[in-house]
């Protein structure tokens, strides 16, 4: 404790509106805490988790209510100051109490002690090597004595695990050689590390002359601590590698970097061209880690031994000293975006760091978003380009069948005779292939024939998905699982069918066509268990699948160079959703999925199966031109008035009773109304405001009700926004909460 600081301003770790304020605790008597650190103290009746925000001199507060800190829950700062600073700014732009925010800065687990550093026991040779026979003849006996001496002879610490495996039962024979003074035994920390055998690459590559160009404009930037970048790059143009040199740059000049991905799947891959790189001052944060493996791999970051950090959405948080770069891969992938409370955009809150940190930012897509994009355009990003391959090889030609003409022709089945014609080309070449379709599942809904119902969820107003695997209904909002019914709920007849089609159904057609041929499927259903994704990807990259089905979990980054064949089943999935960005959704998807072909030295074929191929965004992903689709989207926005000239808030109200969520809905409304009727100016800023179900109206059991405003894009409306944050926490009786832009209007 710095001396004449005897007070810490500390926020308790309660999520709660009631307690969002700083609580003043003495620090007793040679006690050490500093800003950051996390702490127990007396709340009330309870002892509870909190962290220090500040120390303080002096207080206005009776000393008789002052309370003592119990103790400092580690003898670090577990929170570094910068990111004390960037929880501030979560809990106002996301309009939660600054203790949620906190929890974001580290591993859950660290909460409540329910993970802790791992110890093993090792053994050395405490003895002079030159008396070892001395000690072997001691132990003339005893050959597992002697055998565990001979083992420890070359003064190395061994982990008796790794003994017990030479050694049958070592420890009774440990402890007497530890009493003859001959073994020490002690208890060591030991990191559990998820990516241990990652090889070292070879030489760098050689540089296209676009990467040395992009390069020149990243390099002084990064050295000088400075620079906003948005790298526009086509598939296979070389992106990682701009990535990884941009890294070097940064960790020449003793400063710490953060690379986010978007997908779990794509981690090995990374992690492999990373380390492959930067060896052990690599580490790896995602929510597929065990709960040590995470806690181990922060504590390596918080402490400096790992300065590059790879991870997905929350590895923005992660406690890299002196930040000097920040690096986001597939920029435009919606899962940056938190749904959770806290709400966030990992590339705002990537902004934020950056800004605060004198780091620099660089945004990278083969194709940006919107929003991204037109801020590169206005000026708020540098935009960088690399509109070639990397060795000049060529996109994959694509090729668009009409579903509509292969139905008229009486081809009822899920692959057009094209698709089926190229899968067996492909594989008859001994080259692999990709399918498509951006749906998990056998079927999307099952409905009766006879009456038309169509099965949902009981916790949920959705349809259950059909899984022919185990033969049950699967609600993807909630988890709910139930065994397809003998007869229909509502009339009582046998007749029902699964409608549509998702990843499994592909796999039975396929299988059906190509009976002896492996494959793998990749989607949520198939990943769920720890390193499954890796496990599979291993499958298909060492050639023992020849085929791959996905969801949008392959349409994004991976690198395959045996991959000759895309073909995407249903085009059309993500075109007709009810969301101002499904067209954008839609183009990058087919753009991001073609560009898996051809990667290597072999040309790529991409065939796309639409029930729409004269659509303006279909003809724009095959032509894989992103600037003209841009600038046709941008206009459609621009005459609808959709973000970016807009701004959409949604106030989301959840109750048990559908009667108080919309009661709530109403009551926030007319809240709003009358805002607006008392600031005329404010009110012509505001296109719109709408009370309603939302369009899910039940999700786990909940009720949902909402008001939708738009409003223009305007410094007046930070004003608005404030007024709709107090309002939300004003003590309701059902859950409120305020979502900018939200990621899904579902």
């Amino acid at each position: 404790m710095p001396e004449g600081k005897p007070y810490a301003q500390v926020i308790v770790d309660i999520a709660s509106a009631n307690t969002d304020r700083v609580f003043t605790y003495r620090v007793p008597m040679g006690m050490i805490v500093q800003p950051g650190t996390r702490v127990l103290v007396p709340f009330g009746r309870q002892r509870l988790e909190g962290v220090v925000l500040s120390l303080v001199q002096t207080t206005d507060l009776p000393q008789e209510r002052v309370r003592d800190i119990l103790e400092p829950l580690e003898d670090y700062p577990a929170i570094l100051p910068p990111l004390v600073d960037l929880a501030r700014e979560i809990a106002r732009k996301s309009h939660c109490p600054l203790a949620l925010a906190l929890r974001l800065m580290i591993p859950s687990q660290m909460r409540s002690g329910r993970v802790r550093a791992k110890t093993q026991t090792v053994a050395r040779l405490a003895i002079d090597p030159k008396h070892l026979s001395a000690a072997l003849s001691a132990n003339s006996r005893s050959a597992k004595r002697r055998l565990l001496l001979t083992l420890l002879s070359d003064g190395l610490a061994h982990p008796v695990s790794e003994l017990r495996a030479l050694v049958r039962d070592p420890m009774p024979a440990l402890r007497v050689l530890e009493e003859a003074g001959s073994v020490t035994l002690q208890e060591e920390e030991v990191y559990r590390s998820p990516y241990q055998h990652t090889e070292p690459l070879g030489e760098d590559p050689v540089l296209t002359a676009a990467q040395q160009e992009v390069l020149g404009e990243i390099l002084p930037a990064v050295r000088s601590g400075s620079g906003r970048f948005l790298l526009h790059g086509i598939t296979g143009s070389g992106k990682t590698e701009v990535y990884i040199r941009a890294a070097r740059e940064c960790l020449v000049q003793g400063r710490g970097v953060i690379v986010l991905i978007p997908e779990i799947v794509l981690t090995p891959q990374m992690v492999s061209w990373f380390r492959g790189r930067f060896g052990e001052v690599a580490a790896v944060l995602h929510s597929r880690l065990s709960a040590g493996e995470r806690f181990d791999e922060w504590r390596r970051i918080r402490s400096g031994c790992a300065r590059l950090v790879i991870g997905a959405r929350s590895a923005v948080f992660a406690p890299v000293k002196d930040l000097g770069l920040i690096v986001i891969d597939e920029e435009h992938e919606p899962s940056y975006q938190s749904e959770n409370n806290p709400r966030y955009d990992a590339r705002e809150v990537a902004c934020f760091r950056a800004d605060n940190e004198r780091a620099s930012l660089l945004l990278g897509s083969a194709t940006p978003s919107i929003l991204s994009f037109a801020k590169a355009q206005r000026g708020d990003y540098m935009l960088l380009e690399m509109l070639s391959r990397v060795n000049d090889h060529q996109l994959a030609a694509v090729t668009l069948v009409d579903m509509r003409e292969e139905l008229r022709l009486g081809n009822r089945g899920m692959f057009s005779g094209l698709l089926v014609q190229r899968l067996k080309a492909c594989l008859d070449a001994g080259g692999q292939a990709m399918l498509f379709i951006n749906r998990r599942g056998y079927a999307p809904s099952v409905m009766c024939r006879k009456c038309g119902e169509v099965l949902t969820c009981s916790q949920c107003d959705v349809k259950m998905t059909f899984h022919q695997a185990d033969r049950h209904m699967h609600c993807h909002y909630c988890g709910q699982s139930v065994l397809l019914p003998t007869a229909c709920p509502a009339c009582g007849s046998a007749y029902l069918r699964p409608v549509g089609a998702g990843t499994q159904k592909v796999e039975e057609e396929f299988l059906k066509l190509f009976p002896q041929v492996p494959l793998i499927r990749l989607d949520s259903d198939t990943t769920t268990g720890k390193d499954a994704h890796e496990r599979l990807l291993n499958r298909f990259r060492s050639g023992q699948a020849r085929v791959m089905i996905g969801t949008q979990m392959i349409a994004k980054g991976l690198d395959f160079p045996q991959v000759t064949l895309v073909g995407v089943v249903l085009a059309d999935l993500t075109l007709n959703l009810p969301d101002y960005r499904a067209q954008e959704r839609t183009f990058q998807l087919l753009t991001q999925v073609a560009g898996r072909a051809g990667r290597a030295f072999m040309p790529g074929e991409v065939i796309i199966q639409t029930y729409k191929p004269e659509h303006e965004v279909i003809q724009a992903a095959a032509a894989q031109d992103f600037r003209g689709f841009f600038n046709q989207e941008f206009a459609r926005r621009r005459q609808l008035l959709y973000p970016p000239f807009t701004v959409i808030a949604r106030l989301l109200c959840e109750a048990r009773q559908e009667e108080q969520s919309r009661a709530v809905s109403r009551q926030l409304q007319q809240r709003i109304a009358q805002k607006l009727l008392k600031q005329p100016l404010l009110k012509r800023r505001v296109l719109f405001v709408r009370e309603d179900a939302a369009p899910i109206k039940r999700i786990m059991g909940q009720y949902r009700s909402q008001v939708l405003l738009k409003l223009l894009e305007h410094r007046d409306s930070e004003e608005l926004f404030a007024f709709l944050n107090e309002l939300v926490q004003e003590p309701w009786p059902c859950k409120v909460s305020l979502e900018i832009n939200p990621g899904s209007l579902a």
